[in-house]
């Protein structure tokens, strides 16, 4: 029972995790679609691509890391790379806290950002505003993802990992633990005997 549970939390993970990757590939894509505008925009112009560009890309990234490592951690079921990937998760979690408290506490919240020379910045903001009610619940559907990944988590850590048996030798193995052996011949290593005298 212990072991089906075990799978079915490790399928689990790896589902929910899997909408969060795809919410990263889909950042980085719109970060490369706006570098490449950019770069179309600017022509042969030396001037650096803004931060916001560089913000989505490294936030896609970070988040295909962030579900590449909860893909191992699922599947290994290991500790270590358990509690890698909550640190991970919750540490994105209090950074999307941190702004977001900024955005709704401080009425100057824009300041706290530098210039964008892209425009890129007010296009995404303008677009928020215009569709308010489909980003709060995309935003409140991916928290609410993050956080069913860290309970998943915690409890494929809580189950532990395989069960697996230590033997000192291999005489300590019985049949009843190695059902594929039972029906085998067993050999004798030494020298032959060709007959009686």
């Amino acid at each position: 029972m212990s072991r089906m549970l075990r799978s079915f939390i490790q399928s689990l993970l790896k589902l929910v995790n899997s909408f969060i990757a795809m919410f990263g590939i889909a950042i980085f894509l719109y970060a490369v679609w706006m570098i490449r505008a950019w770069q179309r925009e600017m022509g042969d112009s030396d001037y650096p691509v803004p931060w916001f560009i560089y913000t989505m890309l490294g936030l896609g990234v970070t988040l295909c890391v962030i579900t590449c490592s909860g893909h191992i951690a699922a599947e290994t079921a290991n500790g270590c790379c358990l509690y890698c990937y909550l640190v991970f998760v919750i540490f994105l979690l209090m950074l999307e806290g941190a702004v977001t408290m900024d955005v709704f506490l401080n009425r100057n919240w824009e300041k706290d950002f530098p210039k964008d020379p892209s425009g890129n910045f007010n296009e995404f903001k303008d677009f928020i505003k215009e569709n308010f009610d489909i980003c709060k619940w995309v935003g409140l559907s991916i928290v609410s993802v993050q956080g069913l990944c860290t309970i998943l988590a915690l409890i494929l850590k809580g189950l532990g990992p395989h069960p697996e048996r230590q033997y000192d030798s291999d005489d300590d193995y019985t049949l009843d633990e190695v059902p594929l052996l039972r029906n085998q011949p067993t050999y004798v290593v030494g020298a032959p005997v060709y007959g009686t005298r």
